[in-house]
């Protein structure tokens, strides 16, 4: 059996990123450089003529910048792409218009270039996520029709709604969070995403939802009406005073290689919420969140987890099926009428 290797097109206007880069990228075996661009003109010739599976993509380049021919390539040759920039950072509004337009993940790059080799093993993981990941499915739910709005919710006590996901939830998130009626549950959400990037997509998600969405701080309280979304960098767990629900906020070591990490909510909701919860696991590459789901399950809490047809990348959603830790396994907009009829 021949060992295909995933090729990677690196496309940055920097020499020296593009030699650190395709030289630490190409000591992994299961890597092989399919072409360095300056610029997009000249990505584009390589694209056609050696057909990359992975892109890495800078933002700020000559001639041409890398959202525009992100756009652009995303409409004649969908490839999975993976934005590397210091301005990320700078401007983390960029990095979600980078992940509406098709990037599958965002990768900071340090200001100084000689510093590149900080992000090697963050990026290695991500190449090695976003080669399996059906681009063409996520336009299509980025492209779909708006989901039916869920206009009203029976008044609930001490109901929590807690969702994970990681490659393509953003783009699921952008689905299913306007569907939300205004007095909707409680809802925390644990999205794989870079420090930084969480507030612009939490203030970004809100202009287009009647529920108000807000990057979570430590100390907030789970209200009805409100969705939480666990900040970039740190980790997010349910408390339970009394009968008021908060968020806990902060550090610790990345579980599955993330921080925020899923299981670290799902398993705080299981302890804290009981049976008053519903637990929902999307899109993503790996396993976080399995084995927190199966706890909820296991503590009374209805689960649900994203079918493999909807699913971007079926790692997460798929490793819950397997251990049977989902009640139900729905398409995505299945998920929050769902969820919601449980929690009335």
């Amino acid at each position: 059996m021949i060992f295909k290797k995933t090729r990677v097109l690196i496309v940055d206007d920097s020499a020296l990123v593009r030699r650190v880069l395709s030289r630490e990228i190409e000591k992994d075996p299961s890597f092989e450089i399919a072409g360095l661009a300056p610029d997009p003109y000249v990505a584009r010739d390589i694209i056609a003529k050696e057909k990359p599976d992975v892109m890495i993509l800078d933002i700020e380049m000559p001639r041409m910048d890398g959202i525009t021919f992100l756009r652009k390539m995303m409409q004649s040759v969908p490839i999975p792409t993976i934005i590397v920039s210091s301005l990320a950072q700078q401007g983390s509004q960029l990095a979600i218009e980078a992940m509406r337009c098709g990037a599958v993940d965002v990768v900071t790059k340090p200001c100084e270039a000689y510093s590149i080799e900080e992000v090697i093993p963050d990026l290695i993981r991500k190449i090695k996520s976003a080669a399996l990941v059906n681009v063409r499915k996520m336009q299509q739910q980025a492209g779909a029709s708006a989901y039916a709005k869920i206009t009203s919710f029976a008044a609930t006590t001490n109901k929590i709604l807690v969702i994970g996901s990681s490659t393509g939830g953003t783009v699921a998130l952008e689905r299913i969070l306007p569907t939300f009626p205004v007095n909707c549950p409680g809802t925390l959400i644990v999205q794989h995403i870079p420090a930084g990037f969480s507030r612009s997509l939490a203030e970004r998600l809100n202009t287009t939802c009647d529920a108000r969405i807000k990057e979570a701080e430590n100390g907030d309280s789970v209200v009805p009406g409100q969705v939480l979304i666990a900040p970039g960098g740190y980790h997010m767990w349910l408390k339970r005073d009394g009968g008021r629900y908060e968020v806990k906020v902060g550090g610790g070591d990345p579980v599955h290689y993330q921080r925020p990490a899923v299981e670290h909510l799902f398993n705080s909701t299981a302890e804290q919420a009981g049976k008053s919860a519903v637990g929902i696991l999307l899109t993503g590459m790996g396993a976080d969140g399995a084995e927190g789901l199966l706890k909820m399950r296991n503590a009374g809490a209805h689960t649900i987890a994203q079918d493999e047809a909807t699913s971007v990348v079926w790692g997460m959603p798929g490793a819950a099926v397997k251990i049977n830790a989902a009640e139900f396994v729905l398409p995505l907009d299945k998920i929050v009428p769902k969820a919601l009829e449980l929690l009335r």
